[in-house]
């Protein structure tokens, strides 16, 4: 019976796969026959940028491939500042407009997609920008148009930037499921909600005087767009000056309000349009489907630009996690590529794992041997992402990157409390006398504690002498500005962190530079699954029905946030060198 039943469930499983794939064969035939010459490009068209998916620095994988874009849960940061530069002089595209945004994406990776649009802007064509309603971060890139226009009834956030930072001594107190900590470092607060109930002197200083860098940054920007100074938009921010449209308009943070089919009707003059023919509105992402088959850079000689985005975690890794698997890859492979004459590391990452960054930190000092290696830095690159990019030869950081957080912790759970109050009692038994190390179900012992505090003291000198030999400076200053404090990349290249403010192009301006070359191509590593192997891979681990989705769904995005973050805790093994904690700042 258990036979039958077993060879049904098997049959009925087959044809179920069977479906899904023919269903995936005849989307992959409609995408297909979807190709760049289809996106067609009709004189006097507008560039919209709507931008609406969370973005990533680089989604990688086959550019040609049709599933790429079906399966791709987030923008692609690298194609849509491509497609800006390529529309600078396409002679058929007058202007963008920027239409209700809502950005999931970094201040660093805004203010890349801003300074784009402002080199756009020196072409003479026209930026307007459009909402039913700005946030913060809305507002900063919309700011850079000609125009800004803001519905009657629509809302404009500008209020300055803040953060929150979660505590959990209490909640582990009442569970009886607590975090046992181990750190090194003034500011490595990563650990400190397992420690208190309230944030410390060092963290608020800390967090102020970083979300008060980013924010100098912004309203800088600002001010130079819209013509305003520094002690206006921080008036403005002050007195709350842009929370209605009337208020917006009269604090000149907006150019006039209008309703959408008015705003239509300023395309229409701005791209000399006649009255009566339609509006040719071509999405940035249907467009870069054309912009991406034309190179900016072209040449035999390469320079590699290697992304390394999200915590770092032992093993292979993939476009949302740092393995030493892939990145490792990619670097051998562009470091042996006698075409590749430098290699430009993107890094996007709060830090992890303390052994992953150092091996990744060794792949980098043995290619900076055989060919230059600049470092370019994300929304964040610090603790261990910081690490991986100690050895480069130059490094380069957005003024809003948050880096630094130079420290080292370990955190391990204990439910000694919750075992004993639910009558869980747990012997151990070895051979000699460390043998039985650490069990969740018994108070940490001080020789157990030693030796992890032991191996954070190691990891944190360690640490150290990375950034003093690849900084040049010695032990003693390198610690004064690690600790596991933060940086904005502003702060950081004045205490020496970093060497140069500026954007990925930027830093492969300045690899080519260093390789004493001037025409060049660019590689990109590196290459993640996005075919039909992926699409079965996700299709065996049921993957394709978005677990992530559902839960953030029924619980809400803030608690499925928490539940991440305490998951990650959680799942840390080994010491950890990465950033003080998860900062959201708005």
């Amino acid at each position: 019976m258990n036979f039958l039943r077993n060879l049904l469930a098997a049959i009925l499983g087959c044809i179920i796969a069977f479906g899904i794939v023919f269903i995936m064969f005849v989307i992959f035939i409609a995408l297909s026959s979807r190709n760049s010459e289809t996106v067609e490009v009709k004189p006097k068209s507008i560039l919209e940028l709507q931008l609406q998916q969370p973005i990533s620095d680089y989604v990688g994988g086959d550019e040609e491939n049709p599933f790429r874009a079906l399966f791709q849960k987030s923008e692609d940061l690298d194609r849509i500042i491509h497609a800006i530069k390529v529309a600078k002089n396409d002679k058929d595209l007058v202007g963008i407009s920027i239409n209700n945004n809502f950005l999931m994406s970094g201040w660093a990776q805004t203010q890349s997609i801003r300074k784009a649009l402002e080199d756009f802007k020196t072409s003479g064509k026209f930026i307007y920008s459009y909402g039913d309603f700005y946030m913060q971060k809305d507002y900063y890139l919309a700011s850079v148009s000609d125009s800004v226009f803001l519905n009657p009834v629509g809302v404009l956030d500008f209020k300055g930037l803040s953060t929150e930072v979660l505590f959990y001594k209490e909640l582990q107190e009442k569970t009886g499921v607590k975090m046992e900590v181990i750190r090194h470092g003034k500011y490595k607060s990563a650990v400190e909600p397992y420690l208190n109930d309230n944030m410390s002197d060092a963290n608020r200083t800390q967090i102020k005087e970083l979300i008060g860098s980013v924010w100098n940054s912004v309203i800088d920007d600002i001010a130079v767009s819209r013509n305003m100074t520094v002690e206006n938009m921080n008036a403005i921010a002050d007195t709350l000056g842009g929370r209605m449209p009337k208020h917006a308009k009269a604090s000149k943070l907006i150019d006039a309000i209008t309703y959408y089919d008015e705003y239509e009707e300023k395309l229409r003059n701005a791209a000399k349009i006649e009255e009566g023919k339609e509006i040719n509105l071509l999405s940035i992402q249907d467009y870069s489907t054309k912009a991406n088959t034309i190179k900016l850079h072209k040449g035999e000689k390469k320079i590699a630009v290697i992304y390394a985005q999200g915590e770092i975690l032992y093993g292979e890794g993939s476009n949302e996690v740092i393995g030493q698997g892939l990145i490792n890859k990619a670097i051998i492979k562009a470091r042996d590529d006698e075409k590749v004459k430098a290699i430009v590391l993107r890094v996007n990452s709060p830090g992890g794992s303390a052994l992953t960054s150092d091996i990744i930190w060794r792949e980098v000092v043995l290619a900076k041997e055989v060919k230059p290696v600049v470092v370019s830095m994300g929304n964040v690159a610090a603790s261990g992402g910081y690490y991986i990019a100690a050895g480069a030869d130059k490094i380069y950081a957005e003024p809003t990157t948050i880096t630094g957080s130079i420290g080292v912790f370990g955190t391990i759970p204990n439910v000694n409390e919750l075992a004993a109050d639910i009558g869980i009692n747990a012997e151990q038994v070895g051979t000699n006398k460390n043998s039985v190390g650490y069990s969740v179900f018994e108070p940490m012992s001080d020789s157990f504690r030693g030796e992890i505090q032991e191996s954070i003291e190691t990891t944190y000198t360690t640490f150290l002498e990375k950034v003093s030999s690849g900084r040049g400076i010695s032990m003693a200053q390198a610690d004064s500005i690690a600790q596991g404090r933060v940086w904005s990349g502003v702060d950081a290249k004045r205490v020496g962190l970093v060497d140069e403010l500026g954007t990925l192009e930027d830093a492969i301006n300045a690899a080519a530079n260093l390789a004493g070359i001037d025409k060049f191509g660019i590689k990109k590593f590196p290459k993640y699954k996005t075919g039909i192997e992926k699409i079965m891979e996700d299709i065996g681990g049921a993957s394709v029905f978005n677990k992530e989705e559902i839960i953030a769904k029924e619980i809400g995005t803030e608690g499925y946030a928490i539940l991440k973050e305490i998951k990650k805790a959680i799942n840390q093994k080994g010491v950890q060198v990465r950033m003080p904690y998860t900062l959201d700042i708005k």
